[in-house]
Order: structure tokens, then C-alpha cells, then sequence
């Protein structure tokens, strides 16, 4: 019988995976292109780009803005979403009990995500999450997924190699980020990008649920 597999570290994504605010993101999107003057894009179009730092996002939506309309998106999107927008974003189910199971087991826990630092800091300290992270990595310090210098930051962090540590995602640039340096993947279906285009990457579990997520972790930690 195959070994299972001991991970040291768990790297997660944020939106899509351990926060479900995809619908807050669409509205700001939606809503910083209007009051910018940018055609406003469907919600299936706008909310692809999801994982992105954002001013790749907003060049992924919008390709060949100049720098200045690229700058006042970025700053109306902020606005909207920190501060305007009522759309209400809550943690997927079983978030919580999750990281603080992972803790328990003495794992070291990290965040790599396409949001601001600004944006990160905000949503941790709202949700109370930070407490579980040893480590966070936003583009701000880092370089947009799928580049993967986050993940590497963070093994540099943690003094762990490649195989001691996982990423978790719900999109493809999560999956790609992990496969650029031959990372283990889990992807999430409960996220932003389809199953069937996450499965492309070769994730070592696909799994529906962070409930499901914990149950698969405590049998490989």
C-alpha cells in the first residue's frame, strides 16, 4: 500500500476558496467600470479574472487601458469594495473549524492571493481569521499568480521544501501557480473556475467542500 503523503504547510488561496465573496468582487467590478466610464461586463466575464492581482485583472477585463484608466479602476474597485458595496461576502462553510483543526495538528498555514495587501488585511481583521495564518502573501509583496514566487516566499518563510507543502485553489491560476514549481494542488469546485478546467492541472484531490477538505487533510498531515 502507497505511503500517504505528510504535508508540513498548507497554502490557501482566498477568495473563491476560503471566502465566498465572488459576488461581492462582480459587483465591484461591475460598478468601477461604470462610474470609470468602461463598458460594464457581464457577470460570468467579470468575475474569470478572479485570483488576479488586480491590476492584471483589470487588464485581463479590459485589455489596452492606459496606465491612467487602469489606476482609476483599480482606485474605484478598491473604494467599492472595501467601503461601498452591499453585497454581503461570508466564509465558505467549515472555514473556520478547518484552519483552526490545521493549527491544532501543528501545521504551519499560509495565504497566496491575487487581492491587495490592503484588501487582505481588511478581511482578516473583519473576519477575525488572522489569528490561523503564520504567513501571508499578497501581489503587493510578491508577483501576480500564476507566477509563482508567492509559494516560493513562503517555503523560504517556513525553511520547508516543495514536497512538504500543498496548495488549495478554486481557479486555474491557483493550479498553474502550484504546477510551476511542481507544488502538490488540491482545487475546490465551491470556487470561481469550472471543475473540468481546474482538472487540467493534475490536483492530487478535487474536492466540493472545505468540510470535505478537512476530512482529506487529516489523512495526509
Amino acid at each position: 500500500m502507497q505511503e500517504l503523503k505528510k504535508y508540513k504547510a498548507v497554502i490557501f488561496d482566498w477568495d473563491g476558496t476560503l471566502m465566498n465573496s465572488e459576488a461581492r468582487i462582480v459587483d465591484a467590478i461591475q460598478i468601477a467600470a461604470k462610474e470609470t466610464g468602461l463598458p460594464v461586463l457581464s457577470y460570468d466575464e467579470s468575475k474569470q479574472i478572479i485570483g488576479l492581482s488586480l491590476e492584471k485583472a483589470i487588464l485581463g477585463l479590459y485589455p489596452g487601458l492606459e496606465q491612467s484608466q487602469v489606476v482609476a479602476m483599480s482606485e474605484a474597485y478598491t473604494q467599492c469594495f472595501l467601503e461601498e458595496s452591499n453585497v454581503d461576502m461570508v466564509p465558505f462553510d467549515g472555514a473556520e473549524a478547518l484552519l483552526l483543526n490545521l493549527k491544532q495538528q501543528g501545521l504551519k498555514v499560509a495565504i497566496a492571493t491575487g487581492k491587495s495587501r490592503k484588501g487582505l488585511n481588511a478581511v482578516l481583521a473583519e473576519t477575525g481569521f488572522g489569528v490561523y495564518f503564520d504567513m501571508t502573501r499578497t501581489p503587493v509583496e510578491s508577483a501576480s499568480k500564476p507566477d509563482p514566487l508567492m509559494l516560493t516566499q513562503i517555503l523560504e518563510e517556513f525553511g520547508l521544501n516543495v514536497s512538504d507543502a500543498v496548495m488549495i485553489g478554486d481557479t486555474t491560476f491557483d493550479m498553474e501557480m502550484a504546477q510551476n514549481i511542481e507544488m502538490d494542488r488540491i482545487a475546490l469546485s465551491h470556487g470561481v473556475h469550472q471543475t473540468e478546467l481546474l482538472l487540467d492541472y493534475n490536483p492530487v484531490a478535487t474536492l466540493d467542500s472545505l468540510n470535505e477538505l478537512n476530512m482529506w487533510l487529516m489523512n495526509n498531515i
